[in-house]
């Protein structure tokens, strides 16, 4: 049998990334679910019950190394390319004003995020949902509407605020480091339980969700 990388990647990450990505990881691997492999999450895993573990920590000539390696036999696990890695599709589009919006539909019909605000041009609405597909997945969610506001961990450069409106119903928006929001739901929901599974779903699909002209 013929060694082939099936996958391989190499940047530079802030902590909080990549303890996004290994809190990602070890939730599927908990459920025995599929797990990504890369960010795009078209590239996942599934190991079997049991398999060997290593950790290693090298120092050499200045550099310190963390290797982390999972080994089991391909044919007690698995391994799949090119998988549908969103249930979603960003659409951009023109609005009445003649400005440019975007919204995250999902598989179902279902509009899951909204762009909230309209952009100048459609670069900078392709640049608004790029940022969405960089930060979602990994961002922290804070729940504004109790007095003691409680952080669910998370890590990339934007944050997930649950809130009430002035309905009283529930609702999230993902605003960046910089105060900006980048992203709204759009809607009110009945219950916070509901508004947190609609961020969920936004935080699983957005990644890997292919961009289309919308009308």
């Amino acid at each position: 049998m013929t060694d082939e990388t099936v996958h391989k990647s190499q940047e530079t990450r802030s902590r909080r990334g990549i303890a996004s990505y290994f809190r990602r990881l070890a939730n599927r691997l908990s459920r025995g679910e599929p797990a990504p492999a890369d960010e795009e999450q078209t590239v996942t895993v599934t190991p079997p019950a049991e398999s060997e573990f290593e950790v290693e920590v090298e120092r050499e000539d200045g550099t310190v190394t963390l290797e982390i390696d999972m080994e089991w036999n391909e044919d007690e696990g698995e391994v799949a390319t090119d998988v549908a890695a969103s249930k979603a599709t960003f659409e951009v589009y023109e609005d009445s004003a003649e400005q440019y919006r975007w919204r995250l539909r999902h598989d179902n019909g279902n509009i899951i995020a909204d762009s909230g605000e309209g952009y100048a041009s459609k670069q900078k609405a392709e640049q608004g949902l790029e940022s969405v597909k960089s930060n979602a997945p990994g961002a922290y969610v804070v729940d504004e509407s109790k007095d003691d506001s409680v952080v669910e961990e998370g890590g990339s450069k934007a944050t997930f605020e649950l809130f009430k409106d002035s309905e009283g119903k529930a609702r999230w928006r993902l605003r960046h480091d910089n105060g900006e929001i980048i992203a709204d739901c759009g809607q009110g929901y009945a219950s916070k339980q509901k508004a947190k599974q609609g961020l969920q779903s936004v935080k699983t699909n957005a990644r890997g969700a292919p961009v289309e002209e919308g009308e």
